[in-house]
């Protein structure tokens, strides 16, 4: 497959990526609850210090949210999606 006929097939308007987009964060911020929750709970009643001390629950948070956004996620996402416009048209 050719270069041009990928970036066609992969392509969706502006409006349909923005929604995969938050589709596919709301997603990593269910899947990875328990560490926004570690990260929330040592933040807690911190302010600058926040930044050392929770440093590791941030870390963990962020490797979590990774996982689920990225963009070879973001292109499988796409590729389902315009799938199920083909299905809709046939």
């Amino acid at each position: 497959m050719g270069f041009v006929q990928e970036a066609r097939e992969n392509h969706v308007k502006k409006k349909v990526e923005e929604a995969l987009r938050s589709k596919m964060k709301q997603k990593a911020l269910k899947e990875c609850d328990q560490f926004t929750v570690k990260y929330a709970e040592c933040a807690s009643g911190r302010t600058l210090s926040v930044v050392w001390q929770c440093r590791k629950q941030a870390k963990e948070l962020n490797e979590c949210l990774h996982q689920y956004t990225n963009d070879s996620v973001l292109e499988e996402m796409k590729k389902v999606y315009m799938l199920e416009q083909d299905k809709k048209v046939q």
